[in-house]
């Protein structure tokens, strides 16, 4: 099929011109060979070329060899390559010479950490709903965190095709084909991750314990679900096995955190510590559930779970080139921020996400915006937080009391 053009690109072209070489992270099939292999000039697939390793095994300079930028594909699975790869650029002057794709973290940190100076490093994630057409993208997030209000009519994205987008998810192989397959081949990906892949991130794990570990955060998905929680639903793991089961899904990127934000508020009230957990696709956790577009009708509850990490996962592609991180919010005495975009100059953006856009819900979500936003300790200098409900459907415009409402079906970059 068709490559779709991603917000990656750019990021990985300016990653290129200002380093030697630019790490490619994410979970497997997100498309990250695909972006990495239109800029590459020659491509070493570690994972399946066999005369890698005996290359290595005499001088892992040698894999180096070739037309510049070079890919080297799953790299991680030759973890030489990666001093072989420092050393080449503190050997030349030239920018944009490698680009390495990863689907594990290496286990080493103290390896990759040898990098600082030399390697970019960029996070991919599945498809955003602009990157699959699903989205408008008449609203820029940049835009919108300039301080512009949104402006459109109500998205083409209605209720039922955002559900069947959620079940589908935003892996750009199957893209085309019809929802049974591409949901059969979810729930096949669930199974190669419990059964083969977790094992990559260090050491063999039951199969059966991380599928039922990997079911009971599906449940709890979008949710600050503690650790002894999730060992009570997997009753056969301790608390330090959930973590170290977390870890390991975590290190395949199969799990993504949302922190838990840090700042000061003006009342006595305390900001929670625990992050809140989400997949890399809300399909897979509805995969894991053995649900579907038509399962999530008859519950929303939980569809306003799955869309509630559909638009985080948003965000975070779409904040990622501002240089923006996603965090999570709620103080003690139970004021709460659905996703906080903040930058690194103390800016920040607060974003309740709802699945309907009634106005009783719109009202209530911008009425808790206002009184979060309030309670947070804002230097005079500083520019106010930018407040917005993200809804599932309808239209986009600023409300009267400065608070924005936006369709996921209009969000872009």
């Amino acid at each position: 099929m068709a490559y779709l053009p991603r917000i990656a690109d750019d990021e990985l072209d300016a990653a290129l011109r200002r380093s030697g070489a630019v790490l490619i992270e994410g979970p497997k099939a997100c498309g990250k060979t695909a972006t990495a292999g239109r800029r590459a000039a020659s491509i070493v697939r570690v994972d399946t070329d066999l005369g890698v390793a005996a290359q290595i095994a005499v001088d892992p300079s040698l894999v180096l060899e070739g037309a510049e930028p070079r890919l080297l594909d799953e790299w991680q699975l030759q973890p030489q390559l990666w001093n072989a790869v420092r050393r080449a650029v503190d050997e030349g002057e030239a920018r944009g010479r490698f680009i390495l794709t990863g689907s594990t973290a290496p286990a080493a940190a103290a390896v990759r950490h040898s990098g600082a100076g030399r390697f970019a490093r960029l996070r991919m994630r599945t498809l955003t709903l602009a990157e699959s057409g699903h989205s408008e993208a008449s609203v820029s997030l940049a835009a919108l965190l300039a301080g512009e209000p949104p402006r459109a009519a109500t998205a083409a994205l209605e209720f039922s095709g955002l559900l069947e987008r959620i079940a589908r998810g935003g892996w750009p192989g199957i893209a085309d084909l019809d929802l049974r397959d591409a949901l059969a081949s979810i729930r096949d990906y669930a199974d190669t991750v419990a059964t083969v892949d977790i094992d990559s991130a260090g050491k063999s794990r039951d199969a059966g314990r991380v599928r039922r570990l990997m079911s009971a955060l599906a449940r709890s998905t979008a949710t600050e679900v503690t650790i002894s929680t999730l060992a009570n639903d997997e009753t056969s793991l301790s608390r330090d096995a959930v973590r170290d089961y977390l870890d390991a899904l975590a290190r395949i990127f199969v799990i993504e955190d949302q922190p838990a934000w840090s700042t000061h508020l003006r009342s006595s009230a305390t900001l929670r510590k625990e992050p809140k957990r989400h997949f890399c696709d809300p399909s897979l956790a509805l995969a894991l559930v053995g649900g579907d577009e038509r399962a999530i009708r008859s519950d929303l509850a939980y569809a306003g779970q799955l869309f509630e990490s559909l638009a985080v996962h948003e965000l975070r592609v779409l904040a990622q080139p501002l240089g923006g991180e996603v965090f999570h919010a709620r103080d003690s005495v139970g004021r709460e921020v659905d996703a906080i975009v903040q930058f690194p100059d103390g800016r920040w953006a607060g974003f309740e996400v709802k699945l309907g856009a009634g106005p009783d819900t719109v009202d209530a979500a911008a009425t808790s915006l206002a009184a979060f936003a309030a309670n947070v300790h804002t230097p005079a200098a500083s520019a106010p937080p930018v407040l917005t409900v993200l809804t599932g459907t309808g239209a986009s415009y600023r409300r009267p009391d400065g608070v924005n409402v936006v369709a996921i079906g209009a969000l872009g970059r």
